[in-house]
């Protein structure tokens, strides 16, 4: 996923993280520098959903415009191999481990 966060502020005239800082912290929502830096910069470690949610009220947006899917960096699917080659709904021989006593006791 892409995160969107400064186009989406800038196509609402908001060109500073600092003005987005103080309007999120108008709805309740404080963030400390560093992390306004990280939504600003694009490469946010963390986004809370209650985050999320004050931050599309404020824009006046949707989710979808703030993370973009990047679809073409998802890896194809890997071949199956012999030990996954059974079908979904094909049934799978199973068979019991043997026991070899008890187990011991948590420590």
């Amino acid at each position: 996923m892409k995160w969107n966060l400064r186009l989406a502020a800038a196509n609402r005239g908001i060109w500073k993280a600092s003005a987005l800082q103080r309007m999120l912290a108008e709805r309740g929502v404080v963030i400390s520098a560093g992390k306004m830096s990280g939504l600003w910069s694009g490469q946010p470690n963390t986004v809370k959903l209650d985050e999320l949610d004050v931050i599309c009220a404020v824009l006046g947006c949707g989710v979808e415009e703030l993370l973009l899917p990047e679809t073409e960096k998802v890896p194809e699917p890997m071949p199956a191999t012999d030990s996954q080659a059974t079908a979904v709904g094909q049934p799978r021989t199973v068979a019991p481990r043997p026991r070899t006593g008890r187990s011991l006791p948590p420590r």
